[in-house]
């Protein structure tokens, strides 16, 4: 005899030795002991469903890694995306705006300028490069220092560097600014250092969009072999289904226990989903702190939220009752006692 024929046997025995008991009561406890009941047998199926998957290890497994695979692989993408943001917020704190002054400004109105402009708001620090200054570091850091000992004069105008404040560092702020500080009379460009933050950010949300892509495919993925699998399982106990069929029982009742199977499948495919991904994170961790050493940086990658692993979790029971309910639904129906 197979599971779920032995477990539709003891239930049906239990609940004629409940509806005995029942008989005894006084009417008033009889909804109260229904609703008992009711709970009591999903609670029943839900395990029993757990031992049927448990004595078929290795077919469990197999199936519950497809689902892990599938799930892992959106999941893993959805954290070295929000690692990659965490990293480019960082680099949002730093941006800072270039104004190259002209050429007749004087020293003195370029102190004057510089006060005023730390009296702006949303500017945090004005600093100001010398044309002298300006040289010398293009000397040291561009490795020209012959060609440039050649010059009549020196061609490099000194420079304000204009560093914002942490509520002025978005990119809407920042270009309100630069309008601003365009229109000064001796200011001759203008340069917003983080042009290239932007379009990171707009990386950022063309990769956030194409794992929302993938997880629907992989979602639907999901779907098909829950489905599949909760097929064969209906296919392979066709006898047994109409055996209780003929006995008296329900679609109800005997889509319930491929119902738990599916969600079973997967809550043990999200599981393994976080395994893999916390383990491939703690491997790439340590070489990413090594990297961001060697750039003088202090960040370290993050692992999975609590956030995301509830919804990693939810996202694989959900697809695994829903995959089991759409085969329950279109097979039991087929399966008739003739």
């Amino acid at each position: 005899m197979s599971p779920y024929t032995s477990w539709f046997w003891r239930f049906m025995k239990r609940s004629s030795n409940k509806n005995a008991d029942m008989e005894k009561r006084p009417r008033s406890a009889k909804p109260r002991g229904r609703v008992n009941a009711y709970f009591t047998h999903h609670l029943w199926v839900l395990v029993s469903s757990l031992g049927v998957l448990w004595r078929t290890p290795m077919a469990t497994l197999m199936t519950a890694s497809v689902i892990g695979i599938a799930l892992a692989l959106p999941a893993g993408l959805h954290v070295l995306l929000q690692n990659v943001q965490q990293l480019s917020t960082g680099w949002e704190g730093t941006a800072q705006m270039s104004l190259f002054l002209k050429p007749g400004v004087s020293e003195k109105r370029i102190q004057t300028l510089a006060k005023k402009l730390r009296g702006w708001e949303g500017v945090a620090e004005v600093r100001y490069i010398s044309r002298e200054q300006a040289l010398a570091e293009f000397r040291e850091l561009s490795g020209f220092g012959g060609a440039l000992d050649s010059l009549d004069e020196n061609p490099l105008p000194a420079v304000l560097v204009l560093r914002p404040t942490t509520e002025a560092a978005e990119p809407a702020q920042m270009a309100l600014l630069l309008g601003k500080v365009q229109k000064l009379q001796s200011v001759d460009l203008a340069q917003l250092d983080m042009e290239w933050v932007r379009r990171l950010s707009s990386i950022i949300e063309l990769g956030k969009r194409g794992v929302m892509l993938l997880a629907g495919l992989l979602g639907m993925a999901i779907l098909l072999m829950v489905g599949n699998t909760i097929r064969l399982t209906i296919l392979s106990r066709s006898q047994e289904i109409i055996v209780t069929k003929l006995i008296g029982a329900t679609n109800a009742f005997i889509r319930r226990p491929f119902l738990y199977t599916g969600l079973w499948y997967g809550l043990m495919g999200a599981i393994l989903a976080w395994i893999l991904v916390a383990s491939l994170l703690g491997l790439l961790s340590a070489p990413v702190s090594r990297l961001s050493f060697l750039y003088n940086s202090q960040f370290s990658l993050g692992g999975l939220d609590l956030e995301t692993v509830l919804v990693l979790l939810g996202s694989g029971l959900i697809l695994g009752l829903l995959g089991s309910w759409l085969a329950v639904g279109k097979h039991l129906q087929a399966i008739e006692p003739t």
